[in-house]
């Protein structure tokens, strides 16, 4: 089926969703987004083995979540297009009828996800919402089932924090996203990350103008760890490369090189912690 004949969208303009379903082996993706990968990868040549280390360290955190913590409910936000295995299909592998709501803001990837949903509506579903509205979203009727009973729920935010800008403080989203879960959920974070500045300027000027403006940008691994304040760290002492949290591998892919990586990490939420 032809989405974007369906779906008003304008493929000449590179898609984040779809650059990284490009990076990940995916097909639905356009030439404007290949084009704009293979730039990518001129300025950095990592690019790929990193967005599938990310894309592993998903389905590791999900697993490990739902496997050994006993989570049943997930809340994705920048889900991005279907890859499999989806949130769902990794949770429900442990935690049979497990919840996951997916919430991304681009409206192909909104399409693909109630297509893919439409065979398991009871227990997932697809939102096409800004992450920024925290209070919109956790209003909406199938955000607000996941916390009827206050039973924990993992928030998750993998490799999409980036894209939001400064002015619109990626900090403050994550932290009122963890001030509505229950006490005992769980928040995934990874973000686009480099010590190196005038590496961050030129990723982040190149996406930018990309993506027509609709980018963030990529920040150091001090201002990454900012997104933990006030949660307790889960199975690592901080914030880290990705592919080295809980590892379950040791042929997991690796960069090639190192000039920028997902940095992050899983935080508990635990009221009245000493931190």
């Amino acid at each position: 089926m032809h989405w974007e004949s369906i779906i008003s969208i304008d493929v000449s303009t590179p898609s984040v969703a779809r650059m990284y379903d490009f990076l990940i082996n995916g097909t639905d993706n356009y030439a404007s987004d290949r084009a704009a990968c293979r730039t990518l990868l001129e300025l950095a040549p990592s690019t790929r083995e990193l967005a599938l280390i990310n894309r592993a360290f998903l389905a590791r955190s999900v697993r490990y979540l739902a496997q050994e913590c006993g989570i049943r409910r997930f809340l994705d936000h920048g889900s991005g297009l279907p890859t499999r295995p989806n949130v769902h299909q990794v949770a429900q592998e442990s935690q049979p009828g497990a919840q996951v709501v997916y919430l991304d803001n681009d409206p192909l990837v909104h399409a693909h996800g109630r297509l893919m949903l439409a065979e398991d509506m009871k227990t997932t579903a697809a939102i096409e919402a800004d992450m920024r509205d925290v209070e919109g979203n956790f209003a909406r009727p199938e955000v607000r089932r996941l916390l009827d009973d206050g039973e924990p729920v993992a928030a998750l935010f993998v490799s999409v924090l980036h894209c939001v800008p400064d002015g619109d403080d990626p900090w403050q989203l994550v932290k009122d996203v963890a001030d509505r879960l229950p006490d005992g959920s769980f928040l995934v974070i990874s973000q686009l990350t480099s010590d190196d500045a005038q590496l961050r300027e030129s990723i982040t000027e190149f996406m930018r103008e990309t993506t027509g403006g609709t980018w963030g940008r990529v920040r150091s691994s001090a201002e990454v760890r900012r997104y933990f304040d006030g949660l307790v760290l889960h199975k690592a002492d901080g914030p880290v490369e990705v592919s080295t949290w809980y590892p379950d591998t040791d042929i997991a892919p690796r960069q090639a090189t190192q000039e920028w990586i997902e940095y992050g990490g899983v935080g508990k939420v635990v009221r009245g912690a000493k931190l």
